[in-house]
Order: structure tokens, then C-alpha cells, then sequence
């Protein structure tokens, strides 16, 4: 049972269709490594164990009865806390939503349910996920796998410690400006960025309605594609047997690589040999275009973020962690006509990029250009925190700003990853697939 744990969702799905593992006894497995383990308190704000035992004892039922809802029917997983969840508290981790309890799921966690999966409980995040880091003083900050004293990434920090220390099969995150990807990254797991309006944001606490996105952390890029399918209510694509000979990848030079640490510069071109090794052709490329689009982002998303949350700030912005309140407040000065034209210019460049891109498959770059920082040197310098935060978003918020789908993929040195941007999930995860076989 121990071995539940550590294994892939796709492979619990495939043991509880063969009848190897009963769905009710999987999720007490899971159920009982929550209540024992020490770090659980940081990961998991809430556990919803009556839900997920009376989820999976339906799921028992259509396995026995041959009438499964998906190949992930009775696979445990866990939800960062800003999706709503029927009757239970859905605060996004912070103060200023103490007490909130939803009505009705997340049209999201509505899908996945549907599809079978079971729902564990919500996890910590950055709060109002307005932060790569996972830092949050003012719920709990998740620790990150490889190091305890370090943080593990953020928003989605909780939905990633909980798969990384074997707490959920998956976890589901969101992303804004990197949230899937730096915590996935920095825990070893792989992270699936959806383009901008390819899953459904109803019951979804927002940040920057624009930006904000739902993907999926978790064991292999197999689990990647079949929790999309699950979150959008479709069949799973077809992953067929993807593999590198021929394809036509690009470094993305432009950008990514500024200020990056060694580490994460040499995990990237190991893998990027690797890559080469298996067939694929990799070219260096620069798109100026995305030095350009970076220049915008002080004026997207702090005018975003601080529309949606000015109210509550004004009102109540003592009870926040005074760094990202302060991210919040940069938002205060920036007029309507400065973010319109940012967003026309962004679109116009947009645009840009995708004629560059076009001829590749995919562009690569390190997932994140340093490694996770220790809680305690970000807690005791408030520019630290905000320089580290804005150095640890720099490769994934290019995605972001150029509306694309993105997967970050453990490269096999800790806390590193590499990650493919391009313009379609179902591309990516073939692609994806295949590299991840390289690189293992």
C-alpha cells in the first residue's frame, strides 16, 4: 500500500480498472500518510475526509460494476484553495477572506468530480496567489521537497508539497505569472500551463482575470493530459507514441537566461544534449519581442490585480503580508489608459511571436532561473522577498504574456526543470511525453 504513494496517477487508474486497487482502501492510505505526517498542517489547510471516503466508495462501486467514468475514476487528489468547494472554506489564502464558504464546486472540480476523481481536501498557496515564492506568513508556507528550511514554490505551493511528499496522487493549481510551474519545477514534478481560456475560471478565486489559468502538478506528463481531460469534462487526446527524431526545438536566449544561477544553467543543458541525443534538432533563438512584452508586465498585472482586489485592500489591507499587499498597491497608480494601451501593445506583440515561433515545435528554456530560496532569509528582508519573487517568475511569465500553453518537466537534478512553451496543450504534452522519456 505504501507503494499507492509514490505512484503516477495514470498507473492507480490502471491498477483500479484491473482490480488491484480498491479505490476505497487507496484513498485511506492517503487519508492516514495526511493524519501522521508532521508537514501535513503546512500543506493541507483543510481535509476533506468525508467527501473523498464517500467519493471513493462510489468509485469502488463502478469499478466492481464495470462502469467507470474515466481512467481516473477513484484517483485522490488535492485542490489549491481558491477553487471553490461546496460547504467548505475557500479563502485563497488570506485573512481577508477568513470565513468565505462557497455554495456550489468550481466548474472545474465539478468536471473533475464527475470524472471520478476523489477530492482530499483544499492546500496553502501564496496568498491571493499573488506570489512565486510560497512564502505566506499569514496561513503556512509548504516546504519544498528537496530542502525543509527552503520554500516550494508559489502560488500553487500546498497543491505541489502534497504530491511531491506523497500526500495526493495530483495536485491542481493555477497559474498566473508562473504558479503551476515554479512549484513543479522546484519539486521535481511535472506542471501543465493551459493557455488563457482553455478551462473554465467560474468558482475560481481570480487574481488578474486575464492572466489567470488552471493546470495540473503532478508524477508524468501521461498524468498531465489525463487530469486536463478530467478538468474540462472531454475524452483524454491521444498521445499515441510520440518521440524527438526531427522534432524542431528553439532555445528561447532572449531573456531566459538573465541572472540565471548555475545550477539550473547546467541541469538545462545537460538536458538540452539529451534532447539532441534523442533526435531532436535544437536551434538558439532570440525574439526580441520578449524583452518587450517583460517591460509590460509592471503595468499588466499589478492594474489587474489591484482592480480585482481594491476594495478588500483599502478596507482591510493590515491583515495582509506586507510584501504582496505592496505588489498589490503598485497597482493604485497605473491609469485605465496606460493598461489598455499595454494590453495593445501586448496583443501586437503577441502576434509577433508567433511568427517567430512558427517554424518550431516547441521553444524550450530553464522552468525557473534560480533555486528555492530559504523562508527565512525572505522573511527577515522585505526586498529580498520582492527581488527573489520577481527573479524566480522570470522565464514562466513569458508564457503568460504570450498566451501560451506551457509544461515544465524534472530534468533529474533537484529543483530544476525545463520547460516547453507553444501554442496548443495537446501538442505540447506529445512532445512532452517524449522528451520526458529522454530525459529519464
Amino acid at each position: 500500500m505504501q507503494d499507492w504513494l509514490t505512484m503516477r496517477a495514470a498507473d492507480l487508474g490502471r491498477g483500479i480498472g484491473a482490480g488491484e486497487i480498491d479505490p476505497a482502501e487507496l484513498v485511506e492510505s492517503f487519508l492516514a500518510a495526511i493524519e501522521v505526517h508532521p508537514d501535513a498542517p503546512r500543506i493541507y489547510v483543510r481535509v476533506t475526509a468525508d467527501r473523498a471516503r464517500s467519493e471513493a466508495r462510489a468509485a469502488r462501486d463502478r469499478a466492481r460494476s464495470g462502469m467507470r467514468l474515466s481512467s481516473l475514476d477513484g484517483v485522490p487528489v488535492s485542490w489549491k484553495d481558491l477553487y471553490d468547494m461546496s460547504g467548505i472554506a475557500t479563502e485563497s489564502g488570506s485573512a481577508l477572506l477568513k470565513g468565505r464558504v462557497p455554495r456550489t464546486d468550481a466548474a472545474v472540480l465539478r468536471n473533475a468530480t464527475l470524472a471520478g476523481l476523489v477530492s482530499l481536501g483544499k492546500t496553502h498557496q501564496t496568498e491571493l496567489a499573488f506570489s512565486g515564492l510560497g512564502l505566506n506568513p499569514v496561513t503556512e508556507s509548504p516546504p519544498c521537497v528537496n530542502d525543509p528550511e527552503a520554500v516550494s514554490g508559489g502560488s500553487s505551493s500546498g497543491a505541489a508539497a502534497s504530491v511531491a511528499f506523497g500526500l495526493a496522487a495530483a495536485g491542481i493549481g493555477s497559474d498566473t505569472g508562473g504558479s503551476v510551474r515554479v512549484p513543479s519545477a522546484w519539486n521535481d514534478l511535472v506542471g501543465l500551463k493551459t493557455a488563457w481560456g482553455r478551462l473554465s475560471l467560474e468558482g475560481v478565486v481570480p487574481l488578474c482575470p486575464r492572466f489567470d489559468t488552471v493546470g495540473p502538478l503532478c508524477r508524468s506528463v501521461e498524468d498531465s493530459a489525463l487530469l486536463l481531460a478530467a478538468l474540462e469534462g472531454v475524452r483524454p487526446v491521444d498521445l499515441g507514441e510520440p518521440a524527438l527524431a526531427g522534432a524542431r526545438l528553439a532555445v528561447l536566449r532572449t531573456a531566459a537566461f538573465d541572472g540565471i544561477e548555475d545550477e539550473p544553467r547546467n541541469a538545462f543543458e545537460s538536458a538540452v544534449e539529451r534532447l539532441r541525443a534523442a533526435g531532436a534538432h535544437v536551434d538558439d533563438i532570440e525574439v526580441p519581442v520578449v524583452d518587450e512584452a517583460m517591460t509590460l508586465a509592471p503595468i499588466l498585472y499589478p492594474a489587474e490585480a489591484y482592480d480585482t482586489w481594491k476594495e478588500r485592500i483599502e478596507a482591510e489591507g493590515d491583515l495582509m503580508y506586507p510584501p504582496v499587499r505592496k505588489r498589490f498597491l503598485q497597482g493604485r497608480s497605473i491609469s485605465a489608459e496606460s493598461w489598455q494601451a499595454a494590453w495593445e501593445k501586448l496583443h501586437a506583440l503577441r502576434e509577433a511571436y508567433r511568427d517567430a515561433a512558427s517554424g518550431f515545435d516547441a521553444l524550450i528554456l530553464p522552468s525557473v532561473p534560480i533555486r528555492p530560496p530559504k523562508a527565512s532569509a525572505l522573511l527577515a528582508d522585505e526586498e529580498a522577498f520582492t527581488q527573489t519573487n520577481l527573479r524566480t517568475l522570470q522565464n514562466t511569465r513569458i508564457g503568460n504574456l504570450m498566451g501560451l500553453a506551457a509544461l515544465t518537466l524534472p530534468v533529474g537534478a533537484a529543483s530544476c526543470g525545463l520547460m516547453l512553451q507553444g501554442f496548443r496543450e495537446e501538442d505540447i504534452v506529445r512532445l512532452g511525453l517524449a522528451a520526458e522519456t529522454a530525459l529519464s
